[in-house]
């Protein structure tokens, strides 16, 4: 397994990733204790010439996280085929215990990555950095978790059996069954779309009114977050059944496969991507008082929350069309 291409690759990448990570982490380190925009002493210069070369690096570094989510879910599908008893990447994750971990180690560090790229971005705006602490502190925190993760994946590429018998998607996420996956799956289709559109329309309020306020943005994402976990539910207990025409297949990985069309990577890309948006408009506009950072948050927050509203539109239209143009009928919904 360990041999594979897409494995290799994204063993290779978060290796790298995570000692040029821990590279920065010592630079960043010496900021957040140092650094002084006023001072015109030796280690400050040392630390100013440095400091954009260390960013460059680290914002390449965590864009490579943030494609590696989407690498390994590819291949974890891909995988499935090479176990007995799998059908999806639901089943190539319950080879191990170190599936899961693995992909939700990722998806955390994906959205860590894109908040401090964003940051980053806004700071690199600002002709004196008044960021550069703040951003560097963030960089300590998040290279353990980029440490963890690689080490995690490795972990489960080495321990992956394919002499094994694992479960398929039908056992893990079914109404009749138990833990989170279960009780996502069991929910009332009704009551699941309803949750999604509503927390979608109230997303889109807030998010309007922040654009054209530049007001309420703790309510913007806060409404980002629940719109992005009502819309993972929907998949779950019932986007995904009119996509598969199966009133009982409620997985979220087998929408990834050709044969129904890889509308999965339609509903997955803009969900993630718009919510990273909404969580780096939360973060960056907590400093849009600093006087060098006011208009920059201004015009940068507006821009992102756009981008945010138009993927968020993607998916919510990309899911209605899921469920209108199917031909499954499910009884106690209205169309």
């Amino acid at each position: 397994m360990l041999m594979a291409p897409a494995v290799l690759a994204l063993n290779g990448v978060a290796l790298t990733v995570t000692g040029l990570m821990l590279l920065a982490a010592g630079f960043a380190y010496q900021v957040v204790r140092h650094w002084d925009i006023d001072s015109g002493s030796a280690l400050q210069l040392k630390l100013e010439r440095r400091t954009y070369l260390i960013a460059t690096l680290v914002s390449w570094c965590l864009t490579a996280n943030i494609v590696s989510l989407l690498l390994f879910v590819a291949t974890a599908e891909q995988m499935a085929n090479q176990f007995v008893g799998a059908m999806c990447a639901t089943g190539v994750l319950n080879a191990n215990p170190w599936g899961w971990p693995t992909l939700f180690l990722k998806i955390a560090v994906f959205f860590l990555s894109s908040s401090w790229l964003m940051l980053n971005y806004v700071d690199n705006r600002a002709p004196d950095y008044p960021l550069v602490r703040v951003k560097y502190g963030l960089l300590l925190a998040i290279a353990p978790w980029v440490a963890l993760e690689a080490t995690v994946q490795l972990r489960f590429f080495m321990k992956l059996n394919p002499n094994l018998i694992t479960s398929c998607c039908g056992s893990l996420f079914t109404a009749q069954g138990e833990g989170v996956a279960a009780t996502v799956a069991a929910l009332d289709p009704v009551v699941s779309l309803l949750g999604m559109y509503a927390s979608g329309l109230v997303l889109f309020g807030l998010g309007a009114h922040y654009w054209r306020r530049r007001r309420g943005v703790v309510a913007f994402t806060s409404a980002g977050v629940l719109a992005f976990l009502t819309a993972l539910a929907a998949i779950v207990s019932c986007v995904a059944l009119y996509l598969y025409e199966h009133p009982h297949h409620h997985c979220p990985f087998c929408i990834l496969k050709g044969g129904h069309g890889y509308v999965g990577y339609w509903l997955y890309v803009p969900l993630f991507t718009a919510t990273a948006f909404v969580l780096g408009v939360g973060l960056f506009t907590r400093w849009a008082l600093v006087p060098s950072l006011t208009h920059v948050i201004a015009q940068e927050g507006r821009r992102f929350t756009a981008y945010a509203l138009a993927l968020f539109g993607v998916f919510y239209g990309v899911a209605t069309y899921a469920v209108l143009g199917s031909n499954l009928t499910m009884v106690g919904v209205w169309w």
